[in-house]
């Protein structure tokens, strides 16, 4: 069975495929340009101090994203 979560939601270490990116066409290119678009894997890293931002490895390069905007990437969870 195939889980769906929010990005947000994706526990600290757990590898993951991007299935939907439910934004507007500015933060689209936004993320479009950091690599996240359906079909990217994945990694959650590591919470800042405070709890947001979480940062996670896409594409080979470190990215750090607030939770509000983490809430609107769905992932597939591996």
């Amino acid at each position: 069975m195939t889980e769906y979560i929010p990005l947000s939601e994706l526990p600290i270490g757990t590898v993951c495929k991007v299935v939907s990116v439910d934004v507007d066409n500015r933060e689209l290119r936004r993320f479009s340009d950091l690599g996240i678009v359906e079909g990217t894997m994945m990694k959650s890293l590591m919470v800042s101090p405070l709890g947001d931002p979480v940062a996670y490895l896409i594409r080979g390069a470190v990215f750090a994203i607030r939770r509000e905007d983490s809430s609107r990437i769905t992932v597939e969870r591996y």
